[in-house]
Parts: C-alpha cells; sequence; structure tokens
C-alpha cells in the first residue's frame, strides 16, 4: 500500500503584501484628487498668530475694490446667501480670503451675508509672518 503525502496549503504571503501596498497608494491619490484646492492668488494681510484651519468648504475672495469672488466668479451678496442657504448652511465652513487694501465695511457685508444664510463657521485667511 502506497501512502498519500498530506501536504499543508500555505498562504503565500509577499504577494497579499504586494496587493495591500497596492490598493493603500490608490486609495491614497483617489483621495488627495477628490479633495478640492481652489482659490485665487490674493494679497493677503499677515499675522503673527496665524494658524492653519482644516480645509474650508467654501473660500470667498474679497478684492480691494469690494468685489467677492465664489469659485473664481463674481457674485453679489443677496447671490451668496442665497447660494450658502441652498446647502446645508449649519454644517458649512466658510473662508474669507481678503485683500490687504480690502475695505473693513465690505468684509463685514461679507460676514453678515453668511450669517443670514446660516453660517456659524467663517474663518478669515492670512500669512503667517515670521515672528521676530
Amino acid at each position: 500500500m502506497q501512502y498519500l503525502e498530506v501536504r499543508k496549503g500555505r498562504v503565500e504571503i509577499i504577494p497579499m503584501i504586494d496587493i495591500m501596498l497596492f490598493l493603500l497608494i490608490f486609495f491614497i491619490m483617489i483621495t488627495i484628487h477628490m479633495i478640492p484646492d481652489r482659490g485665487l492668488p490674493a494679497n493677503m494681510p499677515g499675522s503673527s498668530t496665524a494658524q492653519p484651519l482644516p480645509k474650508p468648504k467654501v473660500v470667498l475672495n474679497l478684492h480691494g475694490d469690494g468685489e467677492v469672488d465664489l469659485d473664481g466668479k463674481a457674485i453679489s451678496l443677496s447671490a451668496l446667501t442665497a447660494t450658502l442657504h441652498a446647502h446645508d448652511p449649519a454644517n458649512t465652513q466658510v473662508t474669507i480670503a481678503a485683500s490687504k487694501n480690502a475695505d473693513i465695511q465690505a468684509l463685514v457685508k461679507v460676514m453678515d451675508a453668511c450669517r443670514a444664510a446660516g453660517v456659524t463657521a467663517i474663518g478669515l485667511a492670512a500669512k503667517a509672518e515670521a515672528q521676530s
């Protein structure tokens, strides 16, 4: 009688590691491309106490002449309020990138338009300055 040799099954770990690393890199690349990165170059004021903010959902650019841009397009304050109110205003984060020479009254009007829409998380963008 011939005895059959019983072989144990093996799990090859190296191909599994290769596949897991490939999937990890794939998901990282997809996630990076899903995050919107918007904004226009602005001459922003500096602050020695500037802190990084979480990625905002809405970025507004306020120019020196009082013009407001949303996603690179000029928008009126009433249209801004309607746009913000149409989305979930309670969970919307707005960051205002105002120019150095922007009028403070124009900045307050933009903030009022955001508050009128129901947005409570409003941040101001500033460049970090070196502390002396």
